[in-house]
């Protein structure tokens, strides 16, 4: 452990998440119901929710999990759009079409193009939007970023940035530009594989990167986006307890920050990555209920990566937050096929259609739920809270 982590990595360190997916694969229907009927959920709980015995009641885990859903957020759903700026990179990651070493299409927006993407994008309407981009601190900078982020403020009343990972002074610099969320997934939470994965580049150090959330929050960023790439690890139910581990803590030491998981999974790119182990959809949905049950108060985010008939179908069951109408190229709203998109969406529906969906499935499709009530240097102080309330509303985790 380096000294770049963070205070997460000490409880992660401590976690087993080998030894509970190994646990999960031998445990009883006793041990299910005990999961299903616990008021505080364990570390073992979690297991037992991801285990085959729990797979063969899937029906009844995701009833479980749609009434915590709506106990917790109600009807409606959070809709988002990313907004690709750049997709030039110097880390390579084998799994991402925006590796270094990949020939591919590179561009990166002006200022002045992002806000047009932005302007697009609020017409459809949008008044969140995820700005995304590739690990360069050359063409995505400090001083750039800060800019785009100030810009598309202006457009939008939610911004959120998923770009590399910065330094406590750089979050605090794009909270002040208007920047309300961040988004740094993990990708696994198994250092080999993570090692294996990330051959280049600052994406490379995984203790900065698991610890990139804390400095965010410290920094004054109410909303905290976190999540694994199932498929890049050989266990996805391991990298699905340190999911649910990294959110519970989240949620319990910042409990004045929205938190959101989400966990992707692999789709074709440029670089024509495969996974380990493929998730099919059956072990998709169960990762998604084990995780609603076992993060109660996290948002769940599920993006255009997923068709959309299971997309219709999560929404009933765990999903808060939908991404719609997506593009994963830079520019890719007002000229699309000009660059190199960062993997491809099975989602093709408009906005105005995914929420016409919702609204027939009896969901409200929010668009705005957002407003600038704090200056950031009074955010960064209620965002900390106190060591008594981190107590009271500490997990079992």
């Amino acid at each position: 452990m380096s000294a770049d982590a963070g205070r997460f990595a000490a409880e992660l360190a401590a976690l087993d998440t080998t030894a509970l997916s190994s646990y999960s694969l031998g445990v009883s229907d006793g041990d299910v119901d005990r999961a299903l009927g616990a008021e505080h959920l364990y570390p073992r709980h979690v297991a037992a929710l991801l285990s085959p015995a729990a797979a063969a009641r899937l029906e009844e885990l995701a009833t479980v999990a749609s009434e915590r859903t709506l106990q917790r957020f109600g009807r409606a759903v959070r809709l988002f759009a990313p907004l690709y700026f750049s997709n030039e990179c110097l880390s390579t990651c084998t799994y991402c079409g925006f590796a270094k070493d990949l020939d591919v299409v590179r561009l990166t927006l002006t200022p002045d193009e992002a806000e047009a993407e932005a302007r697009l994008l609020a017409d459809r309407g949008f008044r969140h939007l995820l700005l995304v981009s590739g690990e360069h601190r050359v063409a995505v900078s400090p001083d750039y970023l800060t800019d785009v982020v100030r810009r598309v403020a202006a457009v939008v009343p939610s911004v959120s940035v998923e770009t590399q990972t910065w330094s406590d002074d750089t979050y605090a610099r794009l909270v002040a530009a208007g920047a309300e969320g961040v988004v740094h997934y993990q990708e696994t939470y198994d250092r080999t594989r993570y090692a294996e994965v990330h051959v280049a580049g600052w994406k490379r150090d995984f203790d900065r990167r698991l610890a990139s959330t804390e400095r965010a929050a410290d920094a004054g960023i109410r909303r905290l986006g976190i999540g694994a790439l199932l498929g890049l690890a050989g266990d996805w139910r391991a990298d699905v307890l340190a999911v649910a581990a990294h959110a519970s803590y989240l949620c319990r030491t910042y409990w004045r920050t929205d938190v959101t998981v989400s966990l992707p999974r692999i789709k074709p790119c440029a670089s024509g990555f495969q996974p380990v182990v493929p998730v099919d959809d059956a072990s998709y949905v169960q990762a998604l209920c084990a995780l609603r049950l076992a993060a109660p108060d996290a948002g769940i985010v599920l993006s255009t990566r997923e068709p959309a008939a299971l997309r219709d179908g999560l929404v009933r069951i765990a999903v808060t937050h939908m991404s719609a109408g997506s593009s994963t190229e830079p520019g890719g709203y007002s000229h699309p096929g000009e660059s190199q998109e960062q993997f491809a969406i099975s989602d093709e529906r408009s906005p105005a259609e995914v929420a016409a969906m919702l609204t027939a499935a009896g969901y409200d499709p929010v668009w705005k739920d957002s407003f600038p009530l704090l200056p950031p240097t009074q955010a960064r102080v209620d965002n900390r809270g106190t060591e008594v309330k981190r107590r009271a509303q500490a997990s079992a985790f």
